[in-house]
């Protein structure tokens, strides 16, 4: 029982860290900003906020989206906002991505980039804790309309590069290549990996609590019926 909790953990934290990594990639390639970023980089125009801070609000609206929408909020939720950027720190202050010296290497460095973030998606969901808030949108979009991943998450990834290019985010051509070809590269890697995100039964933070507690109570049983045996 231990082993497996231990693994899945391992797991998780395995699928955050590549998410991250992807994530860095995207942003040395130096083409541009992902999607996302432009989103949160519009909403700090128009707000005063720091980039960092839009992209929290933002993750905790996309999750309120999600919840509304059907989608268990886990505790994979609530750890993917917390370390995802904690790892990507970790990354880019130890210099983990090379800095590419031309566009052929930079454009490399971008694919590899969402090489690992769906490679990272496919290790951290796979764990039925719950899914980040885009992935998570991801997914209640596919479950809804029954379309493939690249088309669903094409859709979001040009969704937020539009709205963050009306706000005055900045993008290069990285930006429009990342937003084109992320949701195909997803299909690709899910396909490869034979990962059906749509079909992950996640389990919800009450379903862990509960959960929790009902191993607690049969440990207590046991214990309590060893001690009357005796």
């Amino acid at each position: 029982m231990l082993g497996k909790i231990l693994l899945k953990v391992l797991r998780l934290f395995v699928g955050f860290f590549m998410c991250s990594y992807g994530t860095i990639c995207v942003i040395n390639s130096s083409l541009g900003a992902a999607p996302w970023d432009v989103f949160h980089q519009g909403v700090s125009y128009r707000t005063g906020i720091t980039i960092g801070t839009a992209s929290i609000i933002v993750g905790l609206l996309i999750v309120i989206i999600d919840a509304l929408l059907g989608e268990k909020i886990g505790i994979a939720t609530v750890l993917n906002m917390i370390f995802i950027g904690i790892f990507m720190d970790i990354i880019a202050f130890n210099n983990m991505v090379p800095l590419p010296n031309n566009k052929v290497t930079g454009f490399v460095t971008l694919i590899i980039g969402m090489i690992f973030l769906s490679l990272g998606t496919v290790f951290y969901m796979g764990c039925g804790l719950g899914s980040g808030p885009r992935d998570g949108l991801m997914v209640a979009l596919q479950k809804k309309t029954k379309k493939p991943v690249k088309l669903i998450r094409g859709c979001i990834e040009l969704g937020a590069l539009l709205v963050g290019i009306i706000l005055g985010g900045k993008t290069g051509i990285g930006t429009i290549i990342a937003a084109l070809s992320l949701g195909y590269i997803m299909q690709i890697v899910f396909k490869i990996c034979k990962f059906d995100s749509s079909k992950i039964n996640h389990k919800s933070i009450e379903d862990n609590v509960i959960g929790i507690r009902k191993h607690l109570n049969r440990e207590n049983d046991m214990i309590e019926e060893v001690i009357e045996n005796d």
